[in-house]
C-alpha cells in the first residue's frame, strides 16, 4: 500500500515540476531574447549624430545673380523653392492647427513618439479604415532633415533610429519650435519646400495671410506631394482638403459654419508664374556665361555646381542693363535688316569698359533657346581684316612709320600659292600704311606682315588680349583674319589700345557674397602695361582714319553724337562673316554678323550699321571725350628708308597740293579713289539728269581739301502719294528668289568716298 501511494505522489508532482522547468526556461529565453533585441537596437542607434551638433535651420538656399545695378535679377539658381520663416507668427493659425489636427493630433502630449497613436493607427488600418501613419510631426522632421538618406527605407531599424532622434529632439526644442521647423522643411509638391514657398507658389500670398480653405489645401499636400499637387490633380487635392477640414472640425479648432463654408469653396488657385527651368530670367547669353565661369574654377570663385544651387550665394556682375537693352535692340534691328538675305543670319556683340575691363553688354546670337552656343564667347569666328590691327601695332612698335609707303597693287603673285587680291580686285597702287589701313588693302598688309613677321603679329594679338581660343597661324595669310577669335577677345584687345596700352582681363563677376554676408570673391587688379602710350596713340591715330578718312571702310559710321572713335572693319573669306571692332575712350565694342555655321552670306553685308547703331545709343547724351595726345614713337626702322627709296617720301605725298590734282570729271568713284591716293579728298552728292549715279560731276578746292561732286542720278522729283485704296485680297505667289552672293573672295569691301 505504501509503495502505491509513493508512486501516485510521484505521478502527481511530475507535471508541476515539468511546467516549472519549462516556464523557467521560457523566462530565461525571453529575458536573453529581449536583451539580444535591445543590444541589436542599441547597435542601430550607436552612430546617430548628437542633436546638439545639428543646425536645423541650415536649409538649402538659392543663389541669386544680379546685374551691375545690384537690383536687376538675372538668375536664381536653386534645387527647390524654399523661403524659410523665422517665427510661427508668420504662419496662419489655420495652418498651425490644421497641421497638428491632420498629422499628429497628440503632438502637444507625447515626447516625440506617440505609442497611443501607433496603436490607434494599427487598429484603424487592420479594421479597414483610411490608412493612417503613426509617425509624429517630430519623427517626420527627423526623417526630412537628419535621416534624408534613409527616408525611403521602411525597415524596423530606420523606425528605431527615427524614434530615438525624435525623443532627443523633444528634449532640446520646444513644441512650437519643432512645429515651425517642420513647416519650413516639409514637401508641399511642385518643387516647394516649406509653407511660405507653397503659399506663394499656389496662391501668391504669404503664409500668414492664408484663408481657412487655402490653409487646409496646403496642409493636405504633404501626405503625397506628387499626387495631391493641386495643379496636376485638383480633384484628389480637393478631397484631401475636405478631409483636413473634417479633422479640424473634430478637434474643435473650427466651427461647423467655418467648416461648411470652406468645403463649399473651389480650390481657387492663383499660381505664381512658372520659373525658368534653368533659373535664368534675363539676358541668357551673358547670364549663362557667368554661370559657366562660376562652376569652372572652384579655387577662384569658391563654389562648385552643386553648392551654387544650394549655397545661398549672392553674385554681382558687370552687366549694365541699359546698355544691354541697347545692344539687344540694335542686334534685333540688324537681324531684321538681314532677313531674307541668307539662311539663319544673326548678330553678336560685346561692349566693355576699357579702363576697368568690365563687360557692359553681351549678345551671343539671335535666340539663346534656339541655340545655346554663345558666339560672343565660345569657339570664335574668323576675324577678317580686323586682325590687321595686330600687324599695324607690331609694325609701329618695330619703328615702321604709318606714313611709309607700301605696295597695294592687286593681284599679288605668290610663289606656290594663288594670287592674292584686294576686295573686288581693286588695284590701290602705292599707298601709305595709314591709307592701306583705311582702304583695308589685303596685298599691302600681306607685304607688311612679311616684313613685320607673322610671329610678331601673333604675339601682339595675344599680348593685347586675344584669348585662348586663338591658334596662331605663322604665315602672312593670317593677317587676313583666317583664324578664330571671339567678339569678347577682340573687344578686349582693342580696349587695350583705348587705354593707351594698359590691358585688363575681361571682368563679368564683380563680387560674390556667401549666405552669411561674407565677401568670398572680388576680381583682382589684372591691369598691366603691354604697349607704350606712344605706340598705342599712333595705332589709334591710324585706326581713326577708318572712320574719318574718305577712303575709310567705316567712313560716316561713327557715333551720331560726334564722339571720335577708332577701329577696323573685317569681312571673312567668301563673305562668311562680317566684323567691326572699334573703340572710343569710354567704350570698346566688337560686333559680328553672319551665319554661325560658317556658311556664305550676301556680299553686300557689312557690320558698320550695327556698330554705329549701338555706339550711338550707348554714347547718346555723353560729353565728347577726346583721345589723349601722345608723342610719336621713334620711327627708326630701315624699312622706312627702303620704301622711300622705292616709292618716294611719304612726306611728299602728304604735301600734295589739291590744286595739282588731276581732273576726275566723268570718272567713276572707284577710279577716282585709286588715282587720288595721298590727297585729302571729301565728297558731296548731287542729283544729275545727265551724269550717271556714282560718276564724278566735277571737283573743287576747299582749303587743303579736294572736294568731289558725285552724281546721285536723276532727281526723282517730289513724291506724290496716291489716295489709299482698299487692299485687295492677297493672292498666293512664289517668294522672291534670294540673290546669289558675289563669289569674289576677301576681307573688306572697299568704301565709297562717303
Amino acid at each position: 500500500m505504501k509503495i502505491r501511494r509513493k508512486q501516485r505522489e510521484k505521478r502527481t508532482h511530475g507535471p508541476k515540476w515539468a511546467l516549472l522547468v519549462v516556464g523557467a526556461a521560457l523566462c530565461f529565453v525571453a529575458y536573453w531574447g529581449v536583451q539580444g533585441v535591445l543590444r541589436i537596437m542599441e547597435g542601430w542607434t550607436e552612430d546617430l549624430p548628437p542633436i546638439e551638433n545639428i543646425d536645423f535651420t541650415n536649409y538649402s538656399q538659392e543663389s541669386v545673380m544680379y546685374a551691375g545695378d545690384e537690383s536687376t535679377v538675372l538668375a536664381e539658381f536653386r534645387l527647390e523653392k524654399r523661403e524659410p520663416l523665422e517665427s510661427a507668427d508668420q504662419v496662419s493659425p489655420y495652418v498651425l492647427k490644421g497641421t497638428v489636427d491632420t498629422e499628429d493630433v497628440r503632438f502637444y502630449e507625447h515626447d516625440g513618439v506617440d505609442l497611443l497613436g501607433i496603436a490607434r493607427a494599427l487598429v484603424n488600418n487592420l479594421t479597414g479604415g483610411d490608412l493612417e501613419g503613426a509617425s509624429t510631426i517630430t519623427q517626420q522632421l527627423v526623417r526630412n532633415t537628419i535621416l534624408t538618406d534613409e527616408a525611403t527605407d521602411i525597415s524596423f531599424e530606420r523606425k528605431i533610429r527615427e524614434a530615438e532622434l525624435a525623443v532627443d529632439m523633444e528634449k532640446r526644442f520646444g513644441k512650437d519650435e519643432i512645429l515651425l521647423m517642420y513647416l519650413n522643411t516639409i514637401n508641399y509638391g511642385d518643387g516647394c519646400y516649406g509653407i511660405e514657398a507653397a503659399a506663394q507658389n499656389y496662391f501668391q500670398v504669404s503664409a500668414a495671410d492664408l484663408t481657412l480653405a487655402q490653409a487646409a489645401t496646403l496642409v493636405g499636400i504633404p501626405q503625397s506631394p506628387t499626387y495631391l499637387n493641386p495643379k496636376e490633380y485638383p480633384d484628389a487635392c480637393l478631397k484631401r482638403r475636405n478631409t483636413v477640414l473634417d479633422r479640424m472640425l473634430s478637434a474643435g479648432d473650427i466651427t461647423q459654419e467655418e467648416h461648411d463654408a470652406a468645403q463649399a469653396e473651389e480650390l481657387n488657385l492663383n499660381p505664381a508664374p512658372a520659373t525658368p527651368e534653368d533659373g535664368i530670367y534675363a539676358y541668357p547669353y551673358f547670364t549663362s556665361y557667368v554661370q559657366q565661369l562660376l562652376t569652372s574654377d572652384p579655387a577662384k570663385y569658391g563654389m562648385t555646381e552643386s553648392n551654387l544651387f544650394e549655397g545661398g550665394y549672392t553674385i554681382y556682375t558687370s552687366l549694365d542693363p541699359v546698355l544691354q537693352e541697347e545692344a539687344e535692340e540694335a542686334c534685333a534691328e540688324q537681324n531684321a535688316r538681314m532677313a531674307g538675305m541668307g539662311p539663319d543670319l544673326e548678330s553678336a556683340l560685346v561692349a566693355m569698359e576699357p579702363e576697368t575691363g568690365l563687360v557692359k553688354a553681351m549678345v551671343g546670337g539671335r535666340d539663346y533657346y534656339e541655340s545655346q552656343w554663345n558666339i560672343a564667347t565660345q569657339g570664335g569666328q574668323p576675324t577678317g581684316s580686323t586682325f590687321k590691327v595686330f600687324t599695324l601695332a607690331a609694325a609701329i612698335e618695330q619703328g615702321i612709320d604709318p606714313d611709309t609707303k607700301i605696295d597695294c597693287t592687286s593681284p599679288m603673285d605668290r610663289p606656290g600659292a594663288e594670287p592674292l587680291e584686294n576686295f573686288g580686285g581693286a588695284d590701290y597702287g602705292i599707298q601709305t600704311i595709314e591709307n592701306a589701313t583705311a582702304l583695308s588693302s589685303n596685298t599691302g598688309y600681306y607685304r607688311l606682315t612679311e616684313e613685320v613677321t607673322p610671329a610678331a603679329m601673333n604675339e601682339m594679338a595675344t599680348r593685347l588680349g586675344v584669348g585662348s581660343e586663338f591658334t596662331p597661324n605663322n604665315t602672312p595669310t593670317a593677317v587676313l583674319g583666317t583664324e578664330n577669335c571671339t567678339p569678347l577677345s577682340m573687344a578686349n584687345a582693342y580696349a587695350t589700345l583705348a587705354t593707351g596700352g594698359v590691358k585688363h582681363d575681361p571682368v563679368v563677376i564683380t563680387k560674390i557674397v556667401d549666405q552669411d554676408g561674407n565677401v568670398i570673391y572680388e576680381p583682382a587688379d589684372t591691369s598691366a602695361r603691354v604697349l607704350t602710350e606712344e605706340v598705342s596713340g599712333a595705332v589709334t591715330k591710324v585706326l581713326r582714319s577708318v572712320f574719318e578718312s574718305s577712303n575709310g571702310t567705316a567712313y560716316g559710321f561713327g557715333p551720331s553724337n560726334g564722339q571720335p572713335v577708332a577701329g577696323k572693319t573685317g569681312t571673312v573669306q567668301e563673305f562668311r562673316g562680317h566684323w567691326l571692332v572699334g573703340y572710343a575712350p569710354q567704350l570698346s565694342c566688337a560686333v559680328w554678323l553672319g551665319n554661325r555655321n560658317y556658311e556664305q552670306t550676301d556680299a553686300s553685308l557689312t557690320a558698320n550699321q550695327l556698330w554705329q547703331d549701338f555706339m550711338s545709343r550707348a554714347l547718346a547724351g555723353q560729353e565728347i571725350e577726346e583721345f589723349p595726345d601722345t608723342e610719336e614713337p621713334e620711327y627708326k626702322n630701315d624699312f622706312n628708308e627702303e620704301q622711300a627709296d622705292k616709292y618716294g617720301s611719304d612726306k611728299e605725298s602728304e604735301a600734295k597740293d589739291p590744286a595739282k590734282a588731276p581732273d576726275m570729271s566723268g570718272k567713276t568713284l572707284s577710279d577716282a579713289q585709286l588715282q587720288l591716293g595721298g590727297y585729302n579728298v571729301y565728297m558731296v552728292e548731287e542729283y544729275s539728269d545727265s551724269v550717271p549715279a556714282g560718276t564724278v560731276i566735277g571737283q573743287r578746292i576747299d582749303g587743303d581739301k579736294l572736294v568731289l561732286v558725285v552724281s546721285k542720278g536723276k532727281d526723282p522729283g517730289p513724291t506724290i502719294e496716291p489716295e489709299p485704296e482698299p487692299e485687295p485680297e492677297p493672292e498666293p505667289s512664289d517668294p522672291e528668289p534670294t540673290p546669289e552672293p558675289d563669289p569674289t573672295p576677301d576681307p573688306d569691301p572697299p568704301p565709297a568716298l562717303t
